[in-house]
């Protein structure tokens, strides 16, 4: 199932969602490279299985085998950060902050896309996952690339879509 059935089918209450994938879609600015790695990412960074498996079935044949690797990197890689930074960022104790994290993020630098790429799906994974601190990390990276603030946004805009299509669709029965 591609990923505009699976937002067909959900309810006429989320017809706005339906259409900002089909608009997601039709999008030719980013390139098939970063947009089914958006969405690839963005799928996986939700952790709900039908919407990986839509994401996965849509980007068959249209994204690089590296860049399908590198999306699906992102969003584990991710799962871990945003929560681990989130607390660094959260914790009052500032002592944190001076720790190392001891956590391994070998996907950061072996991902073998180019790195504002890379960084531009770990963003979007850390704008589902609420982490400020990666969010902010992440822009820096990415405007030092030289990467357009609307290109960004467009990230976050995909991210924030296949977060809400994620979770309208599991209150399906």
């Amino acid at each position: 199932m591609s990923l505009k059935q699976f937002a067909d089918a959900l309810p006429d209450y989320a017809k706005d969602l339906r259409l900002n994938i089909g608009s997601l879609l039709a999008d030719q600015i980013l390139g098939d490279n970063r947009k089914y790695g958006l969405l690839l990412a963005c799928a996986h960074g939700t952790g709900y299985r039908p919407i990986v498996e839509a994401a996965e079935a849509e980007a068959e044949g249209k994204l690089d085998p590296a860049y399908a690797e590198a999306a699906r990197a992102a969003a584990a890689v991710m799962a871990m950060n945003n929560v681990y930074y989130r607390f660094v960022h959260l914790a009052s104790n500032p002592v944190y902050e001076t720790l190392p994290a001891r956590l391994r993020m070998n996907a950061i630098g072996t991902h073998g896309i180019d790195k504002a790429d890379f960084e531009l799906f770990s963003l979007a994974v850390s704008a589902q996952n609420g982490c400020g601190m990666c969010i902010d990390s992440h822009e820096r990276v990415l405007s030092q690339h030289g990467v357009k603030p609307e290109t960004i946004q467009t990230a976050a805009r995909i991210a924030a879509v296949m977060k809400a299509v994620a979770t309208v669709h599991a209150t399906l029965g």
